[in-house]
């Protein structure tokens, strides 16, 4: 059962280990893909035009860093994590990596950067572009193997409320 864990604590979430079966009635589970925005190659561009000037001016000593923008236009790219049925494939920039989901102990999140797989033999894998507010993307593809946080607090407060509102028992009665 996948654990969510932060740096400083650990919460288990309360779903149940397997999926539950699919039937006529559900709908495919779709592989969720959570990377970098395209918009970051707009930046690329800025780059791009900002290392052009030292580049056409001085070609000897300069013309190398009109590589650094496709450099960094190609990460954009390729960096990912897919979620589906059979796992989590992390793609990184220079290795790809995928892990079943019998191989998936927990997730951890750091304060800062991307989260961390932990599978049961106690290695780490870094799952790219994925923070904890892609958890909702994360929960969508693992197809109920991981829990979205954000649907059980709004599902437990949907339910106070709808406690709150119901009338009680004894006053019906009188």
């Amino acid at each position: 059962m996948p654990r969510l864990q932060w740096e400083d604590g650990e919460v288990s979430s309360p779903q149940q280990p397997v999926p539950p079966r699919p039937s006529s009635h559900t709908a495919e589970q779709q592989p969720q893909v959570i990377q970098i925005s395209r918009l970051a190659l707009l930046a690329c561009g800025f780059v791009l035009l900002g290392v052009a000037s030292p580049a056409l001016a001085w070609p000897a000593a300069f013309g190398w860093m009109v590589v650094i923008p496709f450099l960094v236009a190609a990460w954009v790219l390729r960096v990912r994590t897919v979620v589906g049925p059979e796992g989590i494939t992390a793609r990184s920039a220079f290795s790809t990596r995928t892990l079943a989901w019998d191989e998936l102990d927990g997730l951890r999140f750091p304060k800062r950067g991307w989260a961390r797989a932990r599978r049961t033999d106690g290695t780490e894998v870094p799952l790219p572009v994925v923070t904890f507010g892609r958890l909702p993307q994360l929960a969508a593809g693992s197809g109920g193997r991981i829990t979205d946080p954000y649907a059980a607090a709004h599902d437990a407060q949907a339910r106070e409320q709808a406690a709150d509102t119901e009338p009680d028992a004894d006053v019906e009665s009188k």
